[in-house]
């Protein structure tokens, strides 16, 4: 069966993304790539691959609709969404379009994704509050999965519609599947297809707390889109109790734990500028930041 893969790219590690076109190089994976670097890498264009170059960074959202509508324009019923530094392999791939094609003959599936292995903790990542809801010894209902592993169909895809382009990055995936249930369609996990996973650059404990580690600038779109989303009839109220309620502390830490503290400040404090604004998109450069 004709499944193609997406995988957004943003300054990667060629070899990584090299390594991953070459074990999907096969007639049934249709491979796109979608590059918001600011220089285009030659490396990632060849025969057996489409090779999509953004002039401008154009957000995590907006790529993935690039490729996933150059995917289903083609015909191609299934596609995977990755990461650039997705440890993605094609046994993952047959598990979970195995477990989406028998679901999708039952329920109106929105998606399925695999369990994430967190490397910084080296256990299956759970979940905080919300676990999910074991349907059987593979498989597993929850309100929300990541974007890198996650599958989704054409049909899913028309119905839901585009990822938020609007939000750039941060939120996008939870939002479409948010967006997802409030229409009905069902959002899975799988047990039996597991993958490993990096989110953020590290993890710092402070009193006790670990917390995630990421660049600087991503705060602004953190701290903006959690005031967008909360606005949202859709999106769970225990995300938005968890997230509305960490702001304090989050600020705390990364303006007076964390290196680059200053600049992390003045990137949160801009967020929460635009989010009470409900201004969208790309960060102004012009900000005082």
């Amino acid at each position: 069966m004709n499944t193609g893969i997406v995988i957004i790219l943003y300054n990667p590690d060629a070899r990584h993304v090299c390594e991953l076109v070459k074990a999907f190089r096969a007639p049934n994976w249709h491979m796109v790539l979608v590059d918001n670097s600011a220089v285009p890498d030659e490396r990632f264009s060849s025969a057996d691959t489409t090779y999509i170059h953004c002039e401008m960074n154009v957000g995590i959202a907006k790529a993935q609709n690039l490729g996933l509508k150059t995917l289903f324009d083609k015909d191609i019923e299934y596609a995977f969404l990755l990461d650039q530094d997705s440890l993605f392999s094609p046994a993952i791939a047959d598990e979970l379009l195995k477990q989406f094609i028998t679901l999708e003959k039952k329920h109106p599936i929105a998606a399925i994704g695999p369990s994430i292995y967190c490397q910084f903790s080296d256990c299956i990542d759970q979940g905080v509050l919300q676990k999910g809801k074991k349907v059987s010894d593979n498989l597993k209902e929850v309100k929300q999965i990541i974007a890198s592993g996650m599958l989704l169909s054409r049909h899913a895809f028309e119905r839901v519609g585009e990822k938020e382009s609007a939000l750039f990055i941060d939120g996008v995936d939870h939002e479409w599947c948010w967006r997802a249930r409030s229409k009905g369609m069902v959002i899975y996990q799988s047990l039996s297809a597991c993958m490993p996973h990096r989110q953020g650059d590290d993890r710092v404990k402070v009193c006790g707390i670990t917390f995630k580690q990421g660049a600087p600038i991503r705060l602004y779109y953190q701290f903006r889109n959690v005031l967008i989303l909360a606005r949202r009839r859709y999106v769970p109220l225990y995300w938005k109790l968890r997230h509305l309620c960490a702001i304090p502390l989050r600020y705390a830490v990364n303006r007076f734990c964390f290196q680059q503290g200053s600049q992390r400040g003045q990137y949160m404090r801009a967020g929460l500028k635009d989010g009470v604004m409900c201004r969208f998109g790309s960060i102004q450069r012009d900000k005082d930041v």
